[in-house]
This record gives C-alpha cells, structure tokens and sequence, in this order.
C-alpha cells in the first residue's frame, strides 16, 4: 500500500509553530541585516578602529551606566579577559573611564565618558540615517510592513536575552 501524501503547506505552520523554512529564513534575514548594517555605516562613518564588540560595550554602557568587567561581560556573554581588553582599547581610546565603586574601594567600575558618549550619538545617528535611506527604496508596503515588525523584533530580542539568561 502507497505512503499517504502530506499535502500540507510546508511554511504554514500547525498550530502554535513555526515552520522550519521560516526559522530559516528569518536567521538569513538577520545575519545578512546585521552583515549589511556592519559594513554599509562604514559607508556613512569609517569606523575601521572601533570594532562592533567595542560599540556594543558603549552601547551597553550607555544604558546601564557604570559597571564592573565582571558585570560587562555578563551582559555581553563574552570572557571577562575579552572585556577586559577591549575596555583597555576604549581607555586608551578615551571613551570610557575607570571610577571608583562605591559598593567595594577594591573595584572599579567603567563608565561611559562625554566623547564616548559623542562618538556613540554620531554611530547612532549615521545608522539611522543608512536605514532611513534603505527603507526609502522599498516599496511603501514593504516598508510599512518592516516598521510593523519592529515590537514583534523587539519581543523577539528580550526572549532571547531571557533563554540565553
């Protein structure tokens, strides 16, 4: 007797799920987003001494304010010896500082300094004004339909934090 033929959808989903090829797709989506984001700001704003790993550090920092190495590699799920160095690089560099902790004098915590602070308003900046200019060249309704996705994205991005956590 012949195998039964699943005429089903492969991207429609049951219930509750999400189809495989849409998983695929949307990891393409991103990792070729975040590939484009990368290279095309050096477009707008050479940045070749300010790695991404370095911008994510100010990134962080700007919005927790001053933490410990310890703390910043938590965050950013890299080695402490990692973050170490690439705080070294944003020391010498002079857009972070070292400030005393109040919680123990035996630690010291890294805070964002006014040019770095600069530096990651100019980064911000040049990036909005490269997505601006790539969404102008989408249709309206594509367009439309990116700026609906952002909460979902938005969702998306704190319930990874939270597994990864």
């Amino acid at each position: 007797m012949p195998e039964p033929v699943d005429h089903a959808d492969p991207l429609t989903p049951a219930p509750g799920q999400v189809a495989t090829a849409q998983v695929q797709r949307l990891t393409d989506a991103v990792t070729r987003l975040r590939r484009a984001l990368r290279s095309s700001i050096r477009t707008d704003y050479p940045w070749e001494a300010l790695p991404m790993a370095q911008v994510e550090l100010l990134q962080t920092l700007a919005a927790t304010g001053p933490l410990r190495v310890g703390e910043l590699a938590a965050r950013q799920r890299l080695a402490p010896n990692t973050v170490s160095g690439l705080v070294g690089r944003l020391l010498e560099s002079g857009f972070v500082d070292r400030q005393n902790d109040p919680g123990d004098r035996r630690t010291a915590r890294i805070g964002l300094t006014d040019a770095g602070h600069r530096q990651l308003g100019d980064w911000q900046r040049a990036h909005e004004r490269r997505l601006a200019a790539a969404l102008a060249t989408l249709a309206p309704a594509e367009s439309t339909a990116v700026l609906n996705a952002i909460p979902g994205l938005e969702r998306l991005a704190t319930a990874l934090g939270e597994e990864a956590g």
